[in-house]
């Protein structure tokens, strides 16, 4: 799809103006900023709703697949996820698109925490059990996420290299070796199978201490299930991993391996991404930070 730059300013009154053009019958509901997004930026819309309009993402293809295959997927996951209810179009307005979608209760968990560390492995196994399944053929491809470390070194190096030395401090040989291990080991031989793609700390919610829901599908793709596996320290607490996986019951030694891989891969960047927060730099997450450091710790002693 065509990708557009816009510096218009996303406020209150440019989504009522939206939703009166497209969708009447919505405008007047209750409205405020969601806080946190990078790529899209989220707005409450009453009780049950929310719109999720393009900000940094200009590539129509992200909420395109999330408005295509979000509503066959949802009736089979054991977490709520968001569901598209209605369809914003670009206007002279605003030339990006936008979506209403079916609001996810609960705090991301990058402002939250788990206390029920087992509810939670047990719940994160049955959401990706349900999730990776044989996926259609007709399913999203992606060469990047969803390809295996070996194909992801030029990101893993500029990733390392542009974090902080006192980020990973004595940590460094150790991250490089999980790394190496992930890259040296076998690749995905079964059928490509539904991935999330980006599951972090910003891309779940928390409720009553454990897992309630799963958010932002826009990196959804078909492939290897172990980018989603990577979940496995980057979400949940210390010591919870290797529950995670006998409840998964599907990763065999290698794609453990890959998963490793790809969670330090995602600690370097929400790292990076905490960086570039605490120095004011565009995009920049401050909470990442910490989530990316606590996660790095349970990748390299949570096996």
């Amino acid at each position: 799809m065509a990708e557009l730059q816009d510096d218009t300013d996303i406020t209150a009154s440019l989504i009522r103006d939206l939703l009166r053009d497209q969708h009447a019958d919505l405008a007047e509901l209750p409205l405020r900023e969601v806080e946190g997004g990078w790529g899209n930026q989220m707005w409450r819309l009453g009780d049950e709703l929310a719109v999720r309009i393009q900000r940094m993402d200009t590539d129509f293809d992200h909420q395109l697949k999330e408005r295509r295959w979000l509503p066959l997927l949802a009736p089979r996951l054991p977490l709520p996820i968001p569901v598209p209810v209605r369809n914003g179009a670009p206007s002279e307005r605003f030339p990006k698109i936008w979506t209403v979608m079916t609001w996810v209760p609960g705090l991301p968990l990058d402002h939250a925490s788990i206390t029920r560390s087992e509810h939670a492995a047990d719940a994160l196994a049955a959401f990706l059990r349900a999730l990776h399944v044989a996926a259609p053929v007709d399913a999203p491809a992606d060469t990047v996420r969803g390809g295996h470390p070996s194909d992801l070194t030029n990101g893993f190096d500029d990733f390392f290299k542009s974090v902080d030395v006192d980020a990973i401090g004595s940590d460094a040989d150790a991250v490089r070796a999980v790394w190496e291990d992930a890259v040296a080991a076998p690749g995905w031989t079964g059928p490509p199978v539904w991935v999330h793609g980006d599951l972090h700390p910003a891309n779940v919610v928390v409720e009553d201490g454990t897992l309630a829901g799963v958010v932002d599908f826009g990196d959804l793709f078909a492939g290897d299930p172990a980018a989603d596996l990577a979940a496995a320290w980057l979400l949940l607490p210390m010591g919870a991993a290797a529950r995670f996986f006998t409840v998964y019951a599907k990763a065999d030694d290698a794609t453990i391996r890959r998963a490793r891989g790809m969670a330090v891969l995602k600690c370097l960047f929400l790292i990076l991404m905490g960086q570039n927060g605490d120095r004011g730099l565009p995009g920049g997450k401050q909470a990442w930070g910490p989530a990316g450091r606590a996660a790095l710790d349970r990748v390299l002693k949570d096996v």
